[in-house]
């Protein structure tokens, strides 16, 4: 089950860092400041990454969790 998890949580991460960047470059404020810093694109790549990962833990631990709960409600 732990396998799964993590599997699950990476995928999920991945596939939401792309959702972010793909809305990040549509956002007009945002697509306007495309001459950045190379510290400053480091840290928006970085902070992406973070928000996809908080997000997938979250849909991971609803999703394994009702899964569980639909197995002790069914015994």
């Amino acid at each position: 089950m732990i396998k799964a998890s993590l599997l699950i949580m990476t995928v999920l991460t991945v596939l939401i860092s792309m959702g972010l960047r793909w809305r990040q470059a549509r956002t007009p404020q945002v697509a306007a400041v495309r001459r950045a810093s190379l510290i400053a694109r480091g840290k928006k790549g970085f902070d992406r990454w973070i928000t996809a990962a908080a997000i997938a833990a979250v849909v991971t631990i609803a999703l394994l969790g009702g899964l569980h709960w639909l197995k002790v409600f069914a015994r």
